[in-house]
């Protein structure tokens, strides 16, 4: 009988260490798992069937006054896919292979540079050798037309000593003076008169003053004019314009034909013999200078302008 018992103690204290791995051994698959939630049957209730309900009733009986201390063994959880350093090992490797062909691809970049730049160099300096040519050229050009003026200035003066003919000297233009009342336009002095006469009294007046009815031939001495004109009702001056030997033959004082002017619309229209030019200006703002002229009959009274050609008078030293 002890035999027996013996016996069944030994088997049911080796179910009890199957029992510990066991337990052991669902400790681990838990950690593993996770959540106790998750489906399938709780450790202790799935392994507690391996164990023979007898053996466990005696076992029970037989060492119900034992103290079994078991501390679970912690296991480390298995992290699935590749671990942490295999991971970093790839991306370690991956940043070498982008480094080692960035540092091929730099490498070669500065491998060719110098010849490109070396190309590039040489024919800069080509081209300035062959600018250095060409104003050494130049200058040297220069000197040689500058002693062939020299040469020719001295035997011009050398033949001129020789017949005794004396060097023409410098002429300087006199500054132009007006009389007074009479104002300054190129190389003319020009009057405007405050009496009034008609257009041949006018012309009369003029040549006693060394002048004439101002000769008018361009727009700058037409707006000259104009400009130095009183604004009226209907301001208007007599210039020294006629076609009173032919009609529509316009002349100058001076014979000379008229061609083109400063013609208002319209005019000139010879209404009632109007064989004399005069200037209007008036207090209508819209008109312009080169639009101000008309014609009138000579017998009319009214102010006038004369022009003296001052010349151009030099003084030689």
């Amino acid at each position: 009988m002890r035999e027996q018992r013996a016996e069944e103690t030994e088997r049911c204290s080796e179910g009890g260490d199957a029992r510990r791995r066991n337990e052991d051994l669902a400790a681990m698959q838990s950690r593993q798992q996770g959540d106790m939630s998750n489906t399938g049957t709780p450790p202790d209730r799935m392994y507690s069937k391996l164990i023979d309900d007898g053996c466990q009733e005696d076992f029970t009986t037989d060492v119900q006054h034992r103290d079994y201390s078991v501390s679970p063994v912690r296991i480390p959880p298995r992290m699935s896919g590749p671990g942490p350093y295999r991971f970093a090992t790839i991306c370690l490797a991956a940043l070498c292979a982008v480094l080692l062909i960035s540092i091929i691809a730099v490498t070669a970049h500065y491998k060719n540079k110098p010849q490109g730049d070396g190309e590039a160099t040489s024919e800069m300096q080509k081209e300035n050798t062959d600018i250095s040519d060409i104003i050494k050229s130049l200058q040297e050009e220069n000197k040689r037309l500058h002693k062939e003026v020299d040469m020719l200035n001295a035997n011009l003066t050398a033949l001129m000593n020789n017949k005794g003919i004396k060097p023409t000297p410098k002429a300087t233009k006199v500054p132009i003076v007006c009389s007074p009342d009479w104002l300054l336009f190129n190389d003319s002095c020009y009057f405007i008169s405050r009496n009034t006469k008609n257009w041949q009294e006018s012309q009369d007046y003029c040549k006693k003053q060394g002048a004439h009815l101002a000769i008018i031939l361009t727009p700058e001495e037409q707006t000259f004019l104009w400009d130095l004109l009183p604004r009226g009702h209907w301001n208007s001056f007599w210039f020294g314009i006629t076609d009173g030997e032919t009609e529509d033959e316009w002349k100058w004082v001076d014979g000379s034909p008229v061609v083109g002017g400063f013609w208002e619309d319209n005019e000139p229209n010879n209404h009632i013999n109007e064989d004399c030019g005069y200037i209007v200006k008036t207090q209508v703002l819209e008109r312009v200078a080169i639009k101000s002229w008309y014609d009138a009959p000579c017998n009319m009274y009214l102010p006038f302008i004369c022009e003296k050609e001052m010349g151009t008078e030099t003084t030689s030293h």
